[in-house]
């Protein structure tokens, strides 16, 4: 009884599965199917508010600093204030005015998920808005420290560049044997448009009477509502001190008994107490505050680089391999809608440019790539790229298939291309056609059954079906066994062990080589009756 259960069900699939037809299907990326499957993002992230769902785009990312060693580091990536921390983990960070300081998000922040904004409200303030203390002696400012080669840099966007705003403060006590405890002050303060450093105090001669102090200001104007990078870097072993915005030098002071590349080398050595305040008197957004110890010499990389929201290597995804079901697996096409976002003022322009559309008229740009494979821990074929929309052809098959996309911000880095959804359109493979020209020859006792092969080119075999009623195959007089008979590959078989003078129904069914294999559909059902001959 379970034989002839199992007949009928491949009998019905047989029957049925031409009629239904298994026709295109499509696995959607995105919108609302979220981008789990993507596991693998490089420089890439999900951004939302740019349409109802979230869209994949780049992400600004701060340069590697070669050659130093991060001594303090504020991404203000933290979701408030009160979260900000030190990435280095050498200093605490205090927020002491909820109103003078906020956290920007993605959208304003110069690199990362968001930026400090300082308010107008903040000159008025009695706290500092931001006060940043050594956690321990490991930290390059802490008490007494003779600080060798050091980098302090932030990018910075006033909203005003008015007078007197103070971006970044340092201040301790510092005790000589003469004069008793005097100030030190490191201070960067907007002047007629331009960010001006103080070091008072702060390198100490090899006499301890004497006191420095050094000044530099920047020749370029800070244009408000702009983002610029602000470096200051100092060589401990000729005094050289160097203030650089936007990877351009700005300035040039000598740390030194004669102010110039000659005399006694004048060394930082910080005092009791320090501390630094970040953003006393300032309105704007402060982003990437790093200080490091070592001389950072990686910045004559060009203006652009300072400039650009987006580093110019772009970013990549990769799909996990996507399993759609059953081997072989033929993948016809890929979707995929896109779009464009640039930052113009703080603001986000969303340029939606539906299917297909892969480079913009600013040379963004995404590439796609796809490969498939019956196994997801052996790819067969390399990385191939594809144009969405496009017919791949019929050699992209397998039950599993992995995509990847290279995302390329325009020239300038400032717009990023973005992916809103992706559709990959495939078939399943259908089982093989029925054969053709089936013939059935009554003997004795026999009936000779012979057909025309399916056109299939993965045709692996033939099922042969027989009974006593039509349509109903659950014969099982023949020597060869019970119905279906595997012949494999032969396109003529004798069905012997048959009874003479009944009627004996026939139809043929071929399967693929899949493993279990498609079975194919019923051949045209002939009829022969065995006859005793003498």
């Amino acid at each position: 009884m379970k034989l002839k259960v199992v007949l009928l069900s491949l009998f019905f699939f047989a029957f049925f599965s031409p009629l239904f037809g298994l026709g295109e299907l499509t696995l959607r990326i995105g919108q609302d199917a979220g981008w789990s499957l993507v596991e693998k993002r490089e420089g890439v992230a999900e951004i939302d508010a740019q349409r109802p769902w979230a869209v994949l785009s780049l992400i600004a990312a701060q340069p590697a600093v070669q050659g130093v060693y991060t001594d303090m580091s504020l991404a203000f990536d933290e979701s408030s204030p009160a979260r900000f921390d030190d990435g280095a983990g050498h200093y605490k960070v205090a927020s002491w005015d909820a109103g003078a300081v906020s956290q920007s998000g993605r959208l304003m922040a110069r690199y990362g998920a968001g930026a400090a904004v300082f308010s107008e409200k903040n000159d008025a303030a009695p706290n500092a808005p931001l006060v940043i203390t050594p956690r321990s002696q490991e930290a390059l400012f802490a008490s007494g420290k003779r600080v060798g080669d050091f980098s302090m840099e932030f990018w910075a966007q006033p909203f005003n560049m008015g007078a007197g705003e103070q971006v970044f403060s340092w201040s301790a006590v510092k005790r000589q044997t003469r004069t008793g405890y005097i100030m030190q002050y490191v201070t960067c303060t907007a002047s007629k448009n331009r960010f001006q450093w103080t070091f008072l105090d702060f390198f100490a001669s090899p006499h301890d009477d004497v006191r420095s102090a050094i000044t530099l200001t920047g020749i370029t104007p800070i244009i408000p509502k702009t983002w610029s990078h602000h470096l200051i870097r100092f060589d401990a072993h000729t005094g050289l001190l160097e203030y650089l915005v936007n990877g351009k030098l700005e300035a040039v002071a000598y740390a030194t008994s004669t102010g110039r590349e000659a005399g006694d080398v004048y060394t930082p050595l910080t005092g009791e107490e320090g501390a630094i305040v970040l953003g006393k008197h300032f309105s704007g957004l402060l982003d990437e505050v790093r200080i490091s110890e070592g001389r950072r010499i990686d910045t004559e990389i060009g203006e652009t680089a300072y400039t650009a929201k987006f580093p110019a290597s772009g970013g990549r995804i990769e799909t996990r391999g996507i399993d759609l079901g059953e081997p072989n697996v033929q993948i016809l096409r890929v979707d995929a809608l896109t779009g464009r976002l640039s930052f113009v003022n703080n603001k986000i322009r969303n340029e939606f440019a539906g299917n297909g559309a892969i480079r913009f008229s600013d040379e963004s740009a995404l590439q796609f790539f796809i490969r498939a494979s019956d196994s997801p821990y052996h790819w067969i074929s390399e990385w191939q790229a594809l144009t969405p929309g496009s017919p791949l052809g019929e050699h992209v098959k397998g039950r599993y298939v992995q995509l990847a996309v290279q995302f390329y911000p325009s020239g300038d880095g400032e717009s990023s291309p973005y992916l809103d959804e992706i559709h990959i359109v495939y078939k399943p493979d259908e089982p093989p056609l029925p054969p053709t020209l089936v013939v059935a020859i009554a003997g004795d006792g026999a009936v000779d059954l012979s057909w025309k092969n399916s056109p299939d080119i993965d045709t692996m075999g033939y099922f042969v079906y027989y009974g006593a009623v039509s349509g109903a195959y659950f014969g099982e007089d023949s020597l060869l066994g019970e119905s279906p008979i595997d012949v494999g590959k032969r396109t003529a078989v004798r069905i012997d062990g048959l009874k003479n003078g009944a009627l004996y129904y026939f139809a043929v069914a071929a399967y693929d080589s899949l493993s279990p294999p498609h079975l194919g559909a019923f051949s045209r059902e002939v009829t022969a009756r065995p006859l005793q001959t003498r």
